[in-house]
């Protein structure tokens, strides 16, 4: 094939990475020359903490892809490597492009409503430099309209959108972009202050307990993740809901940073057509993708509820408001696995997804608060924040979302809790203060006898707080609250 381009910049973002990457495969067979970039945006790094789990991870695979391209172009004679530019991406992109003297810009599709921002304002700049701008579909299998409705609409139900696109997907849409054939055309790093991945301490951040965590960048310690979920994804279905055993695949931070490939994971999900875990897995990949799906095709989710009518329930605020949400953001709400999870969150920027939807519902149905501010908090706290994920997560606790739960159903944390830590594992691990209670008092430690509590060593409302409501009561609230919902149907 003849190169279109004599040199062209591929910019990485949210695919940190060196195999199975569409924008750097049609880079590296439409031009020459290759230059890859990663922009460590400042738009979204000012605003976070000096010490971000995220920023440590996208670093750690920094230096990782860097040592990857490198290791590809050697065999071909190239000094190769990745650019790193700490600054704002709307301007320094354009500027590099041309100071590179490339002739075209590739990149990967990213659909939040920011990123959309960026990118017009992005292409729209180069395209006055006469440098073109090349997209591609690479986070997800189906995106934006690819499976549509028989009407020709998106979904907004999920259960239909998972059996079209169990019927449209293909080997063709799983099948890798190479790029260790195309290596060659990677071109040696210019001369530049940009030919060096900064240190954190370069761009103002400070090392966290990732590490300490147990939690590795790059795709190497992603492949590793997979190779061990794979020994135990036939168990999947059974043990993904019981936040004390080791069920979830704990790939979600490398899919949100793309140190591993979706196509990837599809496709040895689908080669164990006979395995329930599998099946099960499978499914919720494809609930990543209509979540992806319905941020692109209906951006109002951002800010708004998915159902219009939704945004008409009158939410608690105020001191008392404010005082409930600092209480449920600290793990102090008085009901154990709520407590322990907020505990799990706060430590180490991970949460069990069983206890994600029982956290959002005890904020938004026991404590009355407004989904957007667990969403916000959420947003702050994950090391595998993912907007569309995780609007379309609170989206459906709060019943206001796609295919969302129905506004009645309300989960019980206790009840929870008895059916998915039986004998309190997750809480004693996350709540070492109550490890002394039963496995049948932990659940509940309000309702434990007095002398129990005494050997335990716990005073309620001292070193354990009082539940902050009275789950049947805040029910009884919640449904009166929804009530406005009701009569809107």
């Amino acid at each position: 094939m003849t190169a279109t381009f004599e040199r062209g910049l591929v910019w990485l973002r949210r695919d940190l990475r060196a195999h199975d990457q569409q924008a750097l495969h049609q880079a590296l067979i439409h031009c020459k020359q290759v230059l890859c970039l990663f922009v460590l945006d400042r738009e979204i790094l000012d605003p976070l903490p000096r010490a971000d789990r995220r920023v440590e991870f996208i670093m750690g695979s920094l230096v990782e892809l860097d040592e990857r391209l490198r290791a590809l172009a050697a065999p071909h004679g190239r000094q190769a490597g990745l650019l790193v530019e700490h600054g704002w991406a709307r301007q320094a992109l354009p500027q590099l492009a041309a100071q590179w003297q490339v002739q075209a810009v590739f990149a990967n599709h990213d659909d939040e409503p920011q990123a959309i921002a960026r990118d017009a304002q992005v292409s729209q700049a180069l395209a006055q430099q006469g440098i073109a701008w090349h997209s591609y579909k690479d986070h997800v299998i189906f995106e934006r309209q690819q499976v549509l409705t028989q009407q020709g609409r998106p979904y907004g139900v999920f259960t239909p959108y998972k059996n079209a696109w169990l019927k449209s997907v293909s080997q063709q849409q799983l099948e890798p972009w190479p790029i260790e054939p195309h290596a060659a055309a990677l071109a040696d790093r210019p001369q530049c202050p940009q030919a060096r991945v900064p240190s954190l301490a370069d761009i103002g951040f400070e090392a966290t307990n990732l590490l300490a965590l147990g939690i590795a960048p790059g795709e190497r310690a992603g492949q590793a993740l997979l190779d061990d979920f794979l020994q135990r994804i036939d168990l999947y279905d059974d043990q993904r809901n019981f936040p004390a055993v080791k069920g979830p695949s704990y790939l979600g931070v490398h899919l949100r940073f793309g140190t591993v490939s979706i196509r990837a994971l599809a496709a040895r999900a689908l080669a164990r057509p006979a395995s329930t875990g599998a099946a099960t897995w499978l499914s919720e990949l494809i609930w990543r993708d209509f979540y992806a799906q319905i941020l692109a095709n209906f951006p109002h989710v951002a800010e708004r509820a998915f159902k219009p009518e939704y945004d008409a329930i009158a939410w608690e605020s105020g001191p008392q408001a404010e005082a409930l949400f600092a209480a449920w953001c600290e793990g102090r709400t008085g009901y154990p696995l709520v407590d322990a999870a907020m505990a799990q969150l706060n430590t180490s920027g991970y949460m069990h997804n069983r206890l994600r939807m029982v956290t959002a519902c005890f904020l938004i149905k026991d404590l009355g608060i407004d989904w957007r501010w667990g969403e916000r908090y959420f947003a702050q706290q994950l090391n595998d924040f993912d907007l569309a994920s995780n609007n379309g997560g609170w989206q459906w606790a709060s019943s206001s979302g796609c295919d969302a739960q129905p506004y009645f159903r309300i989960f019980n944390p206790v009840s929870q809790s008895e059916k998915f830590d039986a004998k309190g594992k997750f809480i004693r691990r996350y709540l070492p203060q109550l490890a002394g209670l039963s496995d049948q008092a932990i659940h509940a430690p309000w309702d434990a006898a007095p002398l129990e509590l005494t050997a335990a060593g716990i005073k309620l409302g001292d070193n354990y707080p009082r539940p902050l409501v009275a789950h049947d009561q805040a029910r009884a609230r919640t449904l009166a609250r929804y009530a406005v919902v009701k009569k809107a149907i």
